[in-house]
C-alpha cells in the first residue's frame, strides 16, 4: 500500500467514525417516530398499511431478486406468474409483521373461557401447560413464518418461562427500542451473538432447567451441510448439539397468518430425535429431522415465510 492509499484508508475510517453514527440516528428517529404513528392507527390499520407498503416497495428492491431465484429453486414447476404471487405475499407479509410489532401485547388476546374468539387461536397448549409444569429444561425451535414473535409472547402470557434468543439490529437505538417492546411482552430474552459466548449461556438456561426458544430457518456458514428444499443449505448446529448435551425434549412451534388480520400458533408434541449408537442424540440427524419441519411449515404457506434470506449461500 502506498502512502496515498494508506492516507486515503485513514480518512475514509475517520470520515465513517462521523458520518456513521449520524446515518444511524437519523435512521434511528425516523423508525421511531414511525413506531409512534402506527401506534396511533390500532392494530387493523396498521397491519393492513404496513402490507400495502412493502407490496408496492419490495418488487422494486434489489432483495426481490434473490427471493425470486430462491423460489425458482424450490419450486421448478411453477410458472413465473405463480412465484411472483408468492412473492407479493412474502412482501406483503413481512410488512404486516413490522406494523404490528407496537401492538404485540394486544394481539395475544386467547381467552381460556372462549378459546379462538379473538384474533388467535392455538393448537398444542397442553404441551405448554405440561411444560410449565414438569420443572426440566426444553428447547422450543420455530421459524421466520407469519409473525415470528407470537410463540414468546404466547408462553408468557401462560406462565411458561422461556428464555428467547434474538437477533439485535446493528442500529442500536432501534434495538433499545426493540428491546423495550419484547421486554414488555415476552420473557427473558438473550441477545444472539458470534463465537462460544451465546452458546455457553444457552447451555447455561437448559443447565438450570429452563426453557430456550430459537428461530432455526437461517444461515450458519460453519454449520451442517443439510437439505433444505432439495438444495444444500447450512444449518445452525446448536438446537442439535444442545438437545445431545441435555437430552432434553425438543418441540416445534409455528405461526399461521389467517385471514382478517388472525393467527393460530400451532405447538408440536416432543420430536422424537435419532439416536446414534451411544443411545445419545445424534446432532446432524436432530438437524435433519428439525429441517424437514420446517419445510413442511414452509410449503404449507409459503409466502409467509422469509424467501428474501440468502438461506442456500455456501
Amino acid at each position: 500500500m502506498t502512502p496515498f492509499q494508506k492516507w486515503l484508508w485513514t480518512l475514509k475510517i475517520r470520515l465513517n467514525r462521523v458520518v456513521r453514527p449520524l446515518i444511524d440516528g437519523l435512521v434511528a428517529s425516523i423508525a421511531i417516530g414511525a413506531f409512534r404513528l402506527v401506534r396511533l392507527l390500532g392494530v387493523d390499520r396498521a397491519s393492513n398499511l404496513g402490507g400495502r407498503i412493502t407490496r408496492s416497495i419490495g418488487p422494486l428492491l434489489p432483495v426481490n431478486a434473490r427471493g425470486m431465484a430462491n423460489l425458482r429453486a424450490a419450486y421448478p414447476d411453477k410458472t413465473d406468474a405463480e412465484l411472483k404471487a408468492i412473492l407479493r405475499e412474502v412482501w406483503d407479509n413481512l410488512g404486516r409483521t413490522a406494523a404490528e410489532y407496537p401492538y404485540l401485547d394486544e394481539i395475544w388476546d386467547w381467552d381460556d373461557d372462549n378459546p379462538g374468539a379473538g384474533r388467535v387461536e392455538a393448537v398444542g397448549l397442553d404441551h405448554f401447560r405440561r411444560l410449565r409444569g414438569d420443572d426440566k429444561p426444553a428447547i422450543i425451535f420455530t421459524a421466520h413464518l407469519a409473525n415470528w414473535e407470537l410463540p414468546a409472547v404466547c408462553a408468557a402470557r401462560h406462565g411458561l418461562p422461556v428464555t428467547a434468543v434474538f437477533r439485535t439490529p446493528n442500529n442500536a437505538r432501534i434495538a433499545r427500542r426493540l428491546l423495550e417492546i419484547r421486554k414488555g411482552t415476552m420473557g427473558e430474552l438473550l441477545a444472539a451473538g458470534s463465537g462460544q459466548q451465546v452458546a455457553f449461556a444457552m447451555a447455561s438456561v437448559l443447565e438450570k432447567g429452563g426453557h430456550l426458544g430459537m428461530l432455526v430457518d437461517q444461515r450458519l456458514t460453519r454449520g451442517f451441510k443439510i437439505d433444505f428444499f432439495g438444495r444444500p443449505a447450512s444449518t445452525n448446529p446448536i438446537l442439535g448439539r444442545l438437545a445431545r448435551q441435555f437430552d432434553c425434549p425438543v418441540h416445534g412451534v409455528r405461526v399461521i397468518r389467517l385471514p382478517g388480520n388472525r393467527f393460530r400458533l400451532e405447538l408440536t408434541d416432543a420430536l422424537d430425535l435419532p439416536r446414534g449408537d451411544d443411545g445419545r442424540i445424534d446432532p446432524e440427524g436432530a438437524m435433519r429431522v428439525v429441517n424437514a419441519i420446517v419445510e413442511g411449515w414452509v410449503r404449507d404457506t409459503p409466502g409467509q415465510w422469509l424467501w428474501l434470506h440468502n438461506r442456500w449461500k455456501m
